[in-house]
């Protein structure tokens, strides 16, 4: 593997420790069905000890006692070194999990530092203590560090999502406890390395990779505060649950069906081009991606010409290869459930458009072809589930009144576009769908907008100002009204 780091180890405390057991994991190249690396698995008794490390940096460590502008000094310098470290990052990501290696530099190795860099520009912004006067009394508002954070990440963007959450727990003075997917572990441990070189004290920062029971273990923690979680529907409504009967604040990133919808004046070949990666980016392995297109059936067939023209004409392969923009799926068991979608549409009478098979040429790695299914109904298995895959569904719709009826027909909310050549009437409509993000003619919101999602697609707020609220427990002192005036 291109990067050599700590394989057998933990990082817990500031410094690399043996695991408590035995038990570990080879990783296999989703590229070439190889052996890559045998890495530890995190055991309870590991838990324990990185939740312990983390308490201890918080309750006694100079982390949370720090100045902001001197946690702030910190993060900068490990902004330089992710900067300094990008081809690493890329290429480390794409042995992890194929992620096509173009992809890998802009969304794993650049968009982490920007996302940062984000933070790291708001946070002065964000009102930690004020005096707030009123005719009832004047009180002195506080937003201080809720304390031990339990980070749990997926594989699919794995350096991403550990900044995503990183960034806003330590700007707002928590330690935390960063569980990274089995998948991909050594972008956690390098992670880690860079932020031991950045200064960050002992205890702050804890790398522990481990599968979903010692997950869910860390995230019940009597020692943990507050959980930040990545991954799946299902699992999030899980730990919601076991962390609703505690009474412990969680953050929840989960799923998404996103719909794009493609209104009769918008110019196809500009929505083709940005649903190319809007709705395919990391081979179909992205939460937001916008799996279902919704299109006014004037210009049904005139789309899926064109949207078959260009997936059809996707690279697909190495995926250290720049021309690759497909590459294969992460895991043998993630193929076999994106086929299973494949013929699930093709059983319920979804017409295939292009591909549904596996790419010719290419006997090894776990691929699947780029698939386009056209009249789709709404409520099929294929429009209603997520796949994970590079599979897309077209559906029509006559009116506006339709076409976001169909967009809302789902239990996820997280994400979803409007193409329209009229920008007035792309966001009227935009305001009518229930998800947390909605995207004009393939224009994003930025790392300094908030994202989330609604329904089943999660609770709570990630990137933006409003994503330290979730990291911050409010403290309200009740003062005298000169001192209230003297601080006003």
């Amino acid at each position: 593997m291109i990067w050599q780091g700590p394989r057998d180890r933990f990082f817990i405390g500031g410094e690399w420790v043996a695991p408590a057991s035995d038990r570990t994991v080879d990783m296999i190249s989703p590229f070439t069905e190889e052996k890559m690396a045998t890495v530890a698995i995190g055991s309870r008794a590991d838990i324990d000890r990185a939740v312990a490390a983390a308490r201890r940096a918080f309750d006694h460590g100079p982390w949370p006692r720090m100045t902001l502008d001197e946690r702030i000094t910190v993060l900068r310098r490990l902004s330089a070194l992710i900067g300094e470290n990008q081809v690493l990052l890329a290429q480390l990501v794409t042995e992890e999990m194929g992620c096509p290696i173009t992809l890998s530099t802009s969304m794993q190795a650049i968009g982490p530092r920007v996302l940062l860099d984000s933070h790291l520009d708001l946070v002065p912004q964000y009102p930690f203590e004020y005096v707030r006067q009123s005719a009832t009394g004047n009180g002195l508002v506080r937003r201080r560090a809720l304390g031990v954070v339990a980070a749990v990440i997926p594989w699919n963007a794995p350096f991403l999502l550990g900044i995503i959450k990183l960034a806003p727990a330590l700007l707002t003075g928590n330690t935390v406890v960063l569980k990274p997917a089995l998948e991909t572990p050594l972008s956690g441990y390098l992670l880690a390395e860079l932020a031991q070189k950045a200064g960050l004290p002992e205890g702050v920062i804890n790398v522990v990779p481990a599968d979903r029971e010692e997950s869910e273990y860390l995230c019940v923690h009597p020692g943990v505060d507050k959980v930040s979680f990545t991954g799946s529907s299902a699992a999030g409504q899980r730990l919601g649950g076991l962390c609703g009967q505690m009474f412990r604040p969680i953050t929840l990133e989960l799923g998404g069906k996103s719909a794009a919808l493609i209104l009769d004046d918008a110019d196809i070949p500009l929505a083709v081009e940005s649903l190319r990666v809007g709705s395919l980016r990391n081979s179909g392995q992205v939460c937001s991606n916008k799996t279902r297109i919704v299109v006014s059936r004037r210009r049904q067939a005139e789309f899926v010409e064109a949207f078959a023209a260009m997936m059809a004409a996707m690279p697909v392969g190495d995926p250290m290869d720049p021309a690759t923009q497909i590459g294969p799926l992460v895991a043998a068991r993630q193929r076999d459930r994106v086929e299973g979608y494949i013929a699930k549409g093709r059983a319920e009478g979804a017409r295939l458009v292009l591909g549904g098979g596996r790419p010719p040429g290419l006997n090894r790695g776990w691929f699947v072809e780029p698939t386009l299914f056209d009249n789709v109904d709404p409520n099929s298995t294929i429009a209603q589930e997520e796949i994970f895959g590079p599979v897309v569904s077209v559906m029509s719709f006559d009116t506006e009144d339709e076409a976001v009826a169909i967009a809302n027909n789902s239990v996820y909310g997280l994400n979803g576009s409007v193409f329209s050549a009229d920008v007035d009437r792309a966001v009227g409509l935009a305001r009518r769908i229930d998800t947390g993000t909605v995207e004009i003619n393939g224009n994003g919101a930025g790392f300094a907008s908030p994202m989330g999602g609604f329904k089943k697609s999660g609770v709570g707020r990630e990137a933006g100002l409003e994503v330290f609220d979730g990291y911050v427990q409010t403290h309200t002192v009740g003062v005298p009204k000169a001192y209230a005036d003297a601080r006003a």
